[in-house]
């Protein structure tokens, strides 16, 4: 389903000093589909802040990742093969207070998970973001997003925001734990498409961006139909659709 009520707001600084941010959540997959589509799509998105799972970890991950940066015209955070896969990105409108990469508890046989964290300033405004990739585990999973959470608190921000795949749909238990302390950004706020998996045919909703009860959500959803994102692209991306959010975050902090 595609939900577009309203143009998604583009990144400006309120006379209050608040920020309206984008926010991206993108699954890419280490890179090994079509990195001209998926540039194509992350720039066209024009966030503030992304979001990236699965970026590259191994033989030469930091040049992939600063070519990714490069084409896409952002500049690294935080994150890559250091957090086990998640990725932060962000637009010179950012300014970085500081960064961590976090690795998650590891349960033998399953994949290593952690998250990539930073506290940054846009405009007038404070905020911590988190990009994340649960387990494919239902009770690591769980657990991890109770570890996510106490992640957002240690940062001891006025506002955060945590994105990524969660690989668990709405009525999952991680997901509603997460929505039940934060705010799940397309519930509450529907622009957009729907569903994130697969991309040729998309049935499951298992990628999201989310916030503290502070920031504004102004729009959240898949970018189908935004300008210059096509379907073509999408598809040949990754195996994920992005996630895109506009946010107004209050100034201060």
């Amino acid at each position: 389903m595609v939900t577009t009520p309203m143009l998604l707001p583009d990144s400006r600084t309120d006379q209050d000093g608040s920020a309206v941010i984008r926010v991206l959540s993108y699954n890419v997959r280490s890179l090994r589909d079509d990195t001209e589509a998926l540039a194509r799509v992350i720039r066209a998105c024009a966030p503030d802040l992304v979001c990236v799972q699965e970026a590259p970890r191994f033989f030469r991950w930091r040049k992939a990742a600063a070519r990714l940066a490069a084409m896409t015209d952002l500049v690294i955070l935080s994150g890559g093969a250091t957090a086990a896969g998640p990725l932060l990105l962000c637009s010179l409108r950012a300014t970085v207070e500081r960064t961590e990469d976090v690795l998650l508890p590891l349960t033998p046989g399953l994949h290593r998970r952690g998250l990539a964290t930073a506290v940054v300033r846009i405009a007038g405004a404070r905020l911590g973001v988190v990009s994340c990739h649960l387990s494919l585990q239902r009770e690591e999973r769980h657990a991890q997003a109770e570890l996510l959470l106490a992640q957002l608190d240690a940062m001891d921000v006025p506002h955060a925001v945590a994105a990524g795949d969660l690989n668990d749909v709405p009525e999952g238990r991680a997901f509603r734990r997460l929505a039940g302390r934060l705010q799940d950004c397309r519930s509450v706020r529907p622009w957009g498409g729907e569903y994130t998996f697969p991309p040729h045919a998309p049935g499951k909703r298992i990628d999201a961006v989310l916030a503290t009860d502070g920031i504004e959500v102004l729009g959240c959803g898949v970018p189908a139909g935004l300008p210059g994102v096509t379907e073509a692209d999408l598809r040949a991306a990754t195996d994920h659709l992005p996630v895109l959010a506009a946010l107004r975050v209050p100034a201060g902090g």
